[in-house]
């Protein structure tokens, strides 16, 4: 048994029709030592139904029932709250991962000695039409994370020694998280594979769809959390625009 244990924090939400297959990448990871803390967040269908069936046929299931619906931050908040692993990774209920992503990063991390690491992943249709392929540059600081979120929710990791810097009710509240992260860290590193050690679902009408409310909430990022001046600010944003156009391409 590997003495690291991974705490895989997943907030689920009316998510019956396509979690089965999130929560199988999950449990046949290769790295078998993990904890899944799915957390409910107040679902109206039979995803807690579905939690319940996982955890009763394998007890690394963990299902966490919030009363009322209070989004996806305070969601994940719940489930690093509940987390007892030496590292902790994310994974959203219609997202998937491949089958050695835990065994990857954790050997890759212990090797470099670094505390957050993030990898490459593929955007796709739920019809699974390729529609981009996101391969992230090999490392990264605080400055380069101004520029651009480099790591995408679904294949970062961190130490939980590094402390939970928490999800706030932002937009963007992923980028603001791992933004804080890699501050205290010092840097991350990109896992390296000639995989992908995810795949990112696009639905119609996803919150990441919307270009202006996002670039709306980057700037807010930069002025109200970071407390950028505007031209450092400005800086930043043209960054940050730059690489947006890049990753769709």
């Amino acid at each position: 048994m590997s003495p690291y244990l991974v705490s895989v924090v997943m907030p689920v939400y009316n998510a019956e029709p396509w979690m089965r297959r999130s929560i199988d990448s999950v449990l046949r990871q290769t790295h078998t030592s993990l904890e899944l803390i799915a957390v409910d967040d107040g679902s109206s269908d039979g995803s807690w139904a579905v939690l319940q069936d996982y955890a009763g046929a394998d007890d690394r299931v963990r299902p966490i029932r919030l009363e009322r619906n209070g989004g996806v931050a305070a969601a994940r908040n719940a489930g690093i709250a509940a987390a007892t692993g030496s590292h902790v990774a994310f994974l959203d209920s219609d997202d998937w991962w491949h089958p050695r992503k835990l065994e990857w990063q954790l050997a890759q991390m212990i090797a470099a000695g670094v505390q957050v690491s993030y990898g490459p992943y593929d955007r796709v249709t739920p019809q699974g039409r390729l529609l981009s392929q996101v391969r992230p540059r090999e490392a990264v600081d605080y400055r380069d994370m101004l520029k651009s979120n480099h790591i995408g929710h679904l294949t970062g990791m961190y130490e939980r020694s590094l402390g939970a810097a928490g999800f706030r009710r932002v937009g963007h509240e992923d980028y603001v998280f791992w933004l804080e992260l890699v501050r205290r860290a010092g840097r991350a590193i990109c896992i390296s594979t000639q995989e992908p050690l995810a795949w990112y679902l696009v639905r119609d009408g996803s919150v990441s769809s919307n270009k202006i409310r996002a670039a709306a909430w980057q700037w807010r990022i930069y002025r109200q959390i970071e407390r950028l001046g505007w031209l450092p600010s400005a800086v930043y944003m043209f960054h940050y625009t730059w690489h947006a156009v890049r990753k769709r391409n």
